[in-house]
């Protein structure tokens, strides 16, 4: 009886940390946040990413493009996670619908981590170690994982739609997107490079490989991707590796391709089409040692990205919706 006490006592004052609270009030990111509070936390984690990209390597493109696009709608706050609720949320947002996957992952890492730490770990911090992860998983650095994070209790459809640019977009509206969330023109660069993984959906590329004018893109390679996305249509589901030699290492492949005007999206080939982003991608194509330093410091500080000061938050035990 005693036993059982002492058990309730913890899950209790586990659900109590998972109460919300403000981001004016949230400590600041630090690597030594769980240590004692969930020392098993990151090899939870890296054990449940590395089961799911032992499966389907794609699924470690589909959970960085998770943390990207969480981050850059209202702070990395694992809103993009949320079921809709009362308000249409994340997921049916234009760049996300039928797009965004791999939430399946990150339920599997934060069921793990709450077995270990009941209620102690926010789905914010899963899914950024989740992304640092599938990075290293797929032959790309790593990096120290500041956290703290805590998680949304609501998800903007309209946030989503307004903050995520698009394959469309071209190198001003780039650079302008992420110097809106405090990220240099080099930042977006060599984030970028997250296309060195993973595919895009014909929906995304039709206009660029069926001869569009004003397309940078080598012809053989339009060429052969016209077959399984004809611009009649009909085929918007098709997928094309975003890389064309390496679509599953995550290497400088990616660079590779924009200098021989191989990027699938035109939002990809943007950055080296006679703009001021050329000699970084040309730095980064022949040097993947600089290209993966750079991108390690990028993804720190886009993990720095922040709720606006008053957002409720909490830390969600279910990572699908509210506590």
């Amino acid at each position: 009886m005693v036993a059982s006490s002492r058990v309730l006592l913890v899950l209790d004052l586990a659900l109590l940390a998972a109460v919300s609270c403000l981001a004016g009030t949230a400590a600041a990111l630090s690597t030594e946040y769980y240590n004692k509070r969930c020392p098993s936390l990151q090899p939870t984690v890296r054990s449940a990413v590395a089961r799911a990209v032992a499966a389907d390597p794609n699924a470690g493109a589909a959970v960085l493009r998770l943390f990207f696009h969480d981050c850059f709608v209202n702070g990395c706050d694992a809103s993009v996670l949320l079921d809709d609720g009362t308000a249409p949320g994340e997921k049916g947002a234009g760049p996300n619908a039928n797009s965004l996957r791999g939430y399946e992952v990150i339920d599997a890492a934060k069921s793990a981590v709450e077995a270990a730490c009941p209620g102690a770990v926010s789905c914010a911090d899963v899914l950024a170690i989740a992304a640092r992860d599938a990075v290293s998983l797929l032959g790309g650095p790593s990096w120290n994982v500041r956290m703290g994070r805590r998680d949304a209790r609501s998800a903007s459809r309209d946030a989503a739609n307004a903050n995520l640019p698009g394959p469309g977009s071209g190198l001003p509206a780039l650079v302008a997107a992420f110097k809106a969330k405090g990220l240099s023109a080099r930042d977006m660069t060599a984030l970028s490079g997250v296309h060195t993984v993973g595919r895009a959906r014909c929906a995304e590329f039709r206009g660029r490989v069926n001869a569009n004018a004003g397309e940078a893109i080598n012809a053989t390679f339009a060429a052969g991707l016209r077959g399984a996305c004809p611009a009649a249509g009909g085929a918007d589901g098709a997928l094309a590796p975003l890389d064309p030699v390496t679509p599953d290492a995550f290497d400088n492949g990616y660079f590779r391709a924009l200098v021989e005007r191989r990027g699938l999206l035109h939002s990809d080939q943007e950055l080296f089409n006679g703009g001021s982003q050329d000699a970084l991608v040309r730095k980064y194509a022949s040097n993947g040692a600089a290209f993966f330093s750079d991108f390690a410091k990028a993804m720190v500080r886009m993990g720095n990205l922040a709720p606006a000061p008053g957002t409720p938050l909490e830390v969600r035990i279910n990572c699908r919706r509210p506590n």
